[in-house]
């Protein structure tokens, strides 16, 4: 299947001559020779443009290098306008599969005819991408629905495609230089997970309530309503939106609309997605976005399709927060450090070197408008950086980058003159404040006292055992390690968890009880400070 599969691929590279895209005063000779030589020069060019070609031939290799072309679409500062066009019409333009396949698929999930499940049907697909199409339907209710329905035999496609990435990784890993570096293997790998959840419409049913609920009563994003009822596997409906497509400037300036506030409005979207929800959006390519009608001088997104969910750990929340403060801040320094600290980059490396070559990538984008900052030639320059120092390509990160060039690419269409690190800046701030402030860290203390709770009948014995030291300890160590020094640290060691227990005791009696919690909340934050401080140096405390 992956011979055939690949096969394909070629036959399709030959059919749109996508070799002719490529600039050959560019490559080495041997690849020159090797394009000027090969079987696609048999094949006639078609009376298309370029974008037209890239476009039909990423539609007939299927679902994968479709996503692969919807992300590219929002790079207009990298691409030819003509391609950008063309690219844009894979958001939501896929030629649509029959509809009484549609509609036979939709019966066989909710097990009724249309008929008794809707009091109206359109056969026509409202819209049609690389996973699924939608209808729209009329509840017996009078509630206007969208249908969404996953094309037929999908995941055999994709199966092959994945498969043939897998390969790829593998020979990228093993024989390019950087292979090894970039993680291609648990990229793809990762890639995998995440398309095969996005054909369960079940989980973005999920990912969408979640969102909704993220979001309830804002104004600035509003999430559609999913009706679970009539959702299965296959088959989603939900809440039909109306709304100007975020790609159509020219309606949204006749409507009025402030594009400075949509703009600075998306970016505060997505970083409190980030940062306050661990739960982004991770595919916002155009496509997917709208603008209410009714509010033109306060604009509020709509969101849909919420396949693909992000989320951080808070290890790497912290960093990533730190290191984009740092950034904005100019403290190269400490950008480094914390490539360091947090693994990112081997430990052995240079620091003073690791900084000088950030502010070398870094210090030109500053004090400019979004229109004049190419964060194309930015990346690139951070690659070279990477290669320099051996730093590796974090999967985690994958589709917060991902996103984060969607974001560029939505901004740079809607409002050119968008200060990007002016409208970040301050939101990080915020939350790196907040997050550390006493009242956060007692919450989240309070969320892990029933856990404590549970251990505590079990304490006492725990710190006895820990407390006492044995015999195999003190005496094999010294005899077999001679090392008096690791008996020290270990009792050190004890003693210390001891106190921590002890802290851990008086925080959860305190929480636990409504009387020490109303008295707790009442004292001034001055004197939360100083507990902390007390606390702190007790558990130090030899």
């Amino acid at each position: 299947m992956g011979l055939r599969r690949l096969v394909a691929i070629c036959w399709i590279i030959c059919r749109y001559r996508l070799d002719t895209l490529i600039p050959a005063e560019k490559l080495p000779l041997r690849v020159r020779l090797l394009l000027r030589c090969g079987p696609w020069r048999l094949f006639p060019r078609r009376h298309y443009n370029s974008g037209e070609r890239l476009r039909c031939a990423l539609e007939n290799l299927g679902p994968i290098f479709i996503k692969f072309g919807q992300v590219l679409s929002t790079r207009r500062d990298l691409l030819p306008d003509d391609i950008s066009e063309e690219l844009a019409k894979l958001q939501d333009q896929v030629p649509p599969f029959a509809s009484d396949v549609a509609v036979a698929a939709i019966e066989s999930a909710l097990g009724k005819p249309i008929a008794e499940l809707f009091a109206a049907f359109d056969h026509q697909p409202l819209a049609s991408a690389s996973i699924a199409q939608v209808h729209t339907a009329t509840l017996h209710n009078n509630i206007d629905v969208v249908v969404k329905v996953v094309r037929p035999g999908i995941e055999r496609t994709i199966a092959a495609d994945i498969r043939l990435l897998q390969t790829i990784a593998v020979l990228v890993q093993r024989y390019v230089p950087d292979g090894r570096r970039l993680r291609p293997v648990e990229i793809v790998e990762d890639y995998r997970h995440t398309i095969f959840d996005e054909l369960d419409l079940k989980r973005e049913g999920g990912n969408t309530s979640q969102l909704r609920r993220n979001f309830k009563d804002s104004e600035v994003l509003y999430v559609p309503e999913v009706y679970w009822d009539y959702t299965r596997r296959n088959v989603l409906v939900m809440e039909r939106i109306h709304g100007t497509p975020v790609t159509d400037i020219q309606a949204l300036r006749e409507q009025g609309t402030d594009m400075k506030k949509l703009a600075e409005r998306g970016v505060e979207i997505f970083f409190t997605q980030v940062f306050r929800d661990s739960f982004f959006h991770a595919d916002m390519h155009p496509g997917n976005i709208f603008v209410a009608h009714n509010r033109p001088a306060s604009p509020q997104y709509i969101a849909i399709d919420c396949a693909i969910i992000g989320s951080l750990s808070d290890f790497d929340q912290y960093y990533l927060a730190r290191n984009l403060l740092a950034i904005f801040q100019r403290n190269y320094r400490e950008v480094a450090e914390l490539h360091v600290e947090c693994g990112w980059v081997p430990p052995e490396t240079r620091v003073h070197e690791f900084e000088a070559a950030i502010r070398s990538v870094s210090e030109p984008i500053f004090e400019k408008p979004l229109s004049e900052i190419s964060f194309g030639k930015l990346l690139l320059n951070l690659f070279q950086t990477a290669r320099r120092f051996d730093m590796e390509v974090q999967p985690s990160l994958v589709l917060l980058q991902k996103t984060l060039l969607n974001i560029e690419g939505l901004g740079r269409q809607l409002y050119p003159q968008l200060d990007l690190w002016a409208t970040a800046m301050p939101f990080l701030e915020r939350w790196v404040r907040d997050r550390y402030s006493p009242q956060s860290m007692l919450k989240r203390v309070s969320h892990r006292l029933p856990g404590w709770l549970e251990q505590l009948p079990h304490l006492p014995e725990t710190l006895l055992e820990r407390g006492t030291p044995s015999k195999h300890n003190a005496g094999d160590d010294l005899r077999h390690k001679g090392e008096i020094g690791l008996i020290v640290r270990e009792q050190a060691a004890r003693a210390r968890n001891q106190r921590i227990a002890i802290v851990a005791l008086i925080c959860a009696a305190v929480i636990a009880n409504p009387d020490l919690r109303q008295v707790l909340r009442d004292l001034p934050d001055s004197s939360i400070v100083l507990f902390g401080i007390a606390f702190y140096f007790f558990i130090r405390s030899r």
